[in-house]
Order: structure tokens, then C-alpha cells, then sequence
């Protein structure tokens, strides 16, 4: 047996409005929020700890190197800093192309009003 919605009045209007209904047709003020379903909130929570890993593997990358270049000669802390600003850059793209693609998914899974 289906359950049939409910009659409510809008609080802005005092208009009749279904209990369902995400918005009071008459005047257009909100009811209920749209919520994110359970993929959406998986999607938002993986974007977030991605975000995070990528700024502590760039923060520790960065220190592991300079930590290592110390004591070095003048030819090898050359090398040494080319090497540690190719792999910034790498992880730089990685992060900016896996933000992207996580923020897309996120913007698909958007709860529809």
C-alpha cells in the first residue's frame, strides 16, 4: 500500500503544500533540503582524504628532500634540488588531476531539488 503525502502549510505563505514537495509552489521558499545519498557521501569523503594524503605527501616529500641535500656538494645539491622540484611537480599534477576528477564525481552526486 503506497503512503499518500501529507497536506503541510508553508511557513512563508500559509499555502496548502505536499509534505514531499521540496519547495512551496506558490511562493518558492524551501521545505526540505536535498540530502546526498550514500555514493555522494562516499565520493565527498574521498575527495577530502585524497586532498589530505596529497598535501602530507607533498609536505613530507619536500622534507625528506631537503633533509637529504644537506651535506651535499655544490654539483649534488644542484641535482638534488632539479630532482625534488620534477617530483613536486609531478605530485602537483597528480593532485590537480585527481582533485578534478573527484570534484567532477562530486558534482554529479549532488542531491537534485
Amino acid at each position: 500500500m503506497a503512503k499518500t503525502p501529507t497536506m503541510i502549510d508553508c511557513p512563508a505563505c500559509g499555502h496548502h503544500v505536499s509534505s514531499t514537495a521540496m519547495s512551496c509552489p506558490s511562493c518558492g521558499a524551501v521545505l526540505r533540503k536535498p540530502k546526498r545519498g550514500f555514493f555522494g557521501k562516499i565520493i565527498i569523503a574521498l575527495f577530502w582524504l585524497f586532498n589530505l594524503f596529497m598535501a602530507f605527501w607533498l609536505w613530507g616529500g619536500s622534507n625528506a628532500a631537503l633533509e637529504k641535500s644537506k651535506g651535499l656538494t655544490g654539483a649534488e645539491q644542484v641535482g638534488a634540488t632539479i630532482g625534488t622540484g620534477l617530483g613536486v611537480t609531478m605530485i602537483l599534477v597528480l593532485w590537480v588531476i585527481g582533485a578534478a576528477i573527484l570534484g567532477l564525481m562530486a558534482l554529479l552526486t549532488r542531491p537534485k531539488a
